[in-house]
C-alpha cells in the first residue's frame, strides 16, 4: 500500500518554492534578456567575429579534450598501479581550481617567459605567445582533458569483465578488443562527453577574459561582457545571450540525436584482467600516456606555488579585504545552495518527480553571464547593480551549483527514504522531526561534499561579480585579474596561491566535516 505524502505538505511547499525560485531565475532572466533585444539592431562585424569564434573554439576545445582523453582514459582502464586512485581523484582537481589561477600557472609554463618558451630558447627558437585562439584552447583543454578522461574511463569500468574473458579466449588481438568492444562503447559515451565540454568551453568567461579578448579572440560571454560593461549597450548584450543560448541549445538537440544508450551488459562483477594490453610496448605506451596526463595536470599548480611563496608578504591590503569579501560570498553561495537542493531533492525522491529534477538540474544549460545579464536589465531601474554585486554574486554562484548538489544528494536521500522511510512514516515522523532526527545524519557525506563543491565554485567565480562590482570593490578572483591586468605579476601569483589555498580549503573542510565521525 502507498504510504501518504500528506505529513510532508511543508517540505512539498519548501521543494516547490525553491523550483520556482529556479525557474524565475533561469526562465525569467532569459525573458528580460529576449524582451530587450534589439533585433531590428542586429550584429556588426565584431559580434559576428565574436561567434564564429566561439563556435570554433568551442568545437576544437572539445574535440581536443575528448580525442586526448580517449587514449589516456583506456590506459588508466588497463593499468594498475600505486597511486592509481589518487591520480583518478585529482584528475577531478581542475573542476574546483579557480579558472583564473589555472590561467596564471599556465602563463607560467607555457608564456614567453614560462617554462616551455624557455626550452625553446635553448635550441635557438623563438618563444610562444599563450594569449589569442591557442591560448584559449589550450587552457579549454586543461580544465577538460581530465573531466573528459574521467567520463569516458567510467565507460571502460562499466564493461563486464567477463568479455574481455571471452575475447581472450577467442585470441582477440588488441586491434579485435577496440573493434568489437571499445568502439562501441565510445559511440555511447563520446556524444554526451563532447556536449558537456563543449557548453563548459562555450561559456567560459574568465579564460577568454584573460588569454584572448583581442579583436580576433573575442567570444560571445565577453562580447556581452563588453557591450554592456564598456558600450552599456543592454540591448545587444541582451540578443548576444539569445545567440548563445541558442547555440547550446542546437548542440545539445544534436548529441541527443547521435548519442545511443548506454547497454554495458550484465557481469559477476570480477576484476577485469587486459590480457591483450600485457605486451612491453603497450606498457611503455599507457605509461607514457599517464605520466605526460599528469605532467600537464600537475606542472601549472607547481608553479603557481613557486611563484606565488615569496609575493605572500608583499600583498596589498585589497588583496585581503576581496579575500574576506570572496569568502563571505562562497559561504553564502553553499548555504544557499544547500537551502535549494535538500528541498528540491525532497520534493523529487517522495513524490517520485522527474519534472521536480528536471528543473533543478536546468541551470547546467544556463549561462551565468546571461543569467547575470538579465538581473542586471531587471534590477537596473529599481537600483544601482553595483550594491548588490556581492549579493547576486552568491545567489547565481548557487543556483549554478545546484545540480551537482542534486546529484549528490537525491541518490542518498533515495536510499534513506527505501531503507526507513515506511517505518519513519509509522512512527510520526515527519516535518523537522523527519529532518532532524533521519535525514540530516544519514546525509552527512553529500551534503559535506555539496557545500565543499559549491563554496569552492563559487570562491574561483569572475563571472558575474565582473559585471556588478564597483572598481574598488570585488572578490579575490577580479582583484587578482586587475593585478594580471596592470602587469604586476608578482604580487598575481601571490594572489593566485592564496585563491587556491582558499578554494581548496573550503572544499576539504566542508568535505571532512561530513565525513568525520558519520558512522559514530
Amino acid at each position: 500500500m502507498a504510504r501518504s505524502l500528506n505529513p510532508l505538505s511543508r517540505a512539498d511547499a519548501a521543494g516547490a518554492a525553491a523550483l520556482a525560485l529556479v525557474l524565475a531565475l533561469v526562465l525569467g532572466t532569459l525573458a528580460a534578456v529576449a524582451l530587450r533585444a534589439e533585433v531590428a539592431a542586429g550584429f556588426g562585424p565584431a559580434d559576428w567575429a565574436a561567434i564564429r569564434f566561439t563556435v570554433v573554439q568551442a568545437t576544437l576545445s572539445a574535440a581536443l579534450s575528448v580525442g586526448l582523453a580517449v587514449p589516456v582514459a583506456r590506459a588508466l582502464a588497463r593499468r594498475r598501479f600505486p597511486g592509481r586512485g589518487l591520480l583518478i581523484t585529482l584528475l577531478g582537481a581542475p573542476f574546483i581550481l579557480p579558472v583564473i589561477v589555472a590561467v596564471l600557472g599556465l602563463i607560467a609554463v607555457f608564456g614567453r617567459a614560462g617554462i616551455f618558451s624557455t626550452a625553446l630558447g635553448w635550441f635557438g627558437l623563438e618563444p610562444i605567445s599563450i594569449y589569442g585562439f591557442h591560448g584559449v584552447v589550450l587552457a579549454h583543454v586543461f580544465f577538460n582533458l581530465p573531466l573528459a578522461t574521467r567520463l569516458i574511463l567510467q565507460g571502460w569500468l562499466a564493461m563486464p569483465a567477463e568479455r574481455f574473458r571471452l575475447a581472450a579466449s577467442l585470441g582477440f588481438a588488441p586491434a579485435d578488443i577496440a573493434r568489437t568492444l571499445e568502439r562501441p562503447m565510445l559511440r555511447q559515451v563520446l556524444p554526451g562527453a563532447y556536449l558537456v565540454v563543449f557548453l563548459l568551453c562555450l561559456t567560459s568567461f574568465a579564460v577568454a577574459l584573460t588569454l584572448g579578448g583581442g579583436p580576433r579572440a573575442t567570444t560571445i560571454e565577453l562580447a556581452i561582457y563588453q557591450a554592456f560593461r564598456f558600450d552599456f549597450d543592454l540591448g545587444k548584450a541582451a540578443l548576444l545571450a539569445l545567440v548563445q543560448v541558442l547555440v547550446a541549445g542546437t548542440a545539445a538537440i544534436v548529441a541527443l540525436r547521435i548519442s545511443l544508450p548506454a547497454d554495458p551488459g550484465a557481469g559477476l562483477d570480477r576484476a577485469v584482467m587486459r590480457w591483450d594490453a600485457a605486451t612491453p610496448l603497450l606498457r611503455a605506451q599507457d605509461a607514457g600516456l599517464i605520466g605526460l596526463a599528469a605532467l600537464f595536470l600537475i606542472l601549472p599548480l607547481a608553479m603557481i606555488t613557486l611563484d606565488g611563496l615569496p609575493a605572500l608578504l608583499h600583498l596589498p591590503a585589497s588583496v585581503g579585504w576581496a579575500a574576506l569579501r570572496s569568502l563571505a560570498v562562497a559561504l553564502s553561495s553553499a548555504a544557499l545552495t544547500l537551502a535549494l537542493a535538500l528541498p528540491i531533492a525532497a520534493l523529487a525522491v517522495r513524490r517520485n518527480s522527474r519534472l521536480a529534477e528536471g528543473i533543478g538540474t536546468l541551470t547546467i544549460a544556463a549561462s551565468p553571464l546571461v543569467i547575470g545579464t538579465g538581473l542586471f536589465i531587471l534590477l537596473f531601474p529599481l537600483v544601482d547593480p553595483s550594491r548588490l554585486a556581492l549579493p547576486v554574486t552568491a545567489l547565481v554562484n548557487a543556483v549554478m551549483a545546484l545540480p551537482f548538489a542534486l546529484r549528490a544528494l537525491m541518490p542518498a536521500l533515495g536510499q534513506i527514504e527505501a531503507d526507513f522511510g515506511r517505518l519513519a512514516d509509522g512512527l510520526g515522523m515527519t516535518g523537522g522531526a523527519r529532518l532532524r532526527l533521519l535525514w540530516l545524519p544519514r546525509l552527512r557525506r553529500p551534503l559535506g561534499f555539496a557545500a565543499g563543491l559549491a563554496a569552492a565554485l563559487s570562491m574561483g567565480d569572475l563571472g558575474v561579480v565582473a559585471m556588478f562590482a564597483a572598481p574598488e570593490e570585488g572578490t579575490l578572483p577580479l582583484a587578482l585579474y586587475r593585478l594580471m591586468a596592470a602587469y604586476r605579476m608578482d604580487l598575481a601569483a601571490g594572489a593566485a596561491l592564496v585563491l587556491l589555498a582558499l578554494s581548496l580549503a573550503l572544499f576539504w573542510i566542508f568535505d571532512r566535516g561530513g565525513r568525520l565521525d558519520v558512522d559514530a
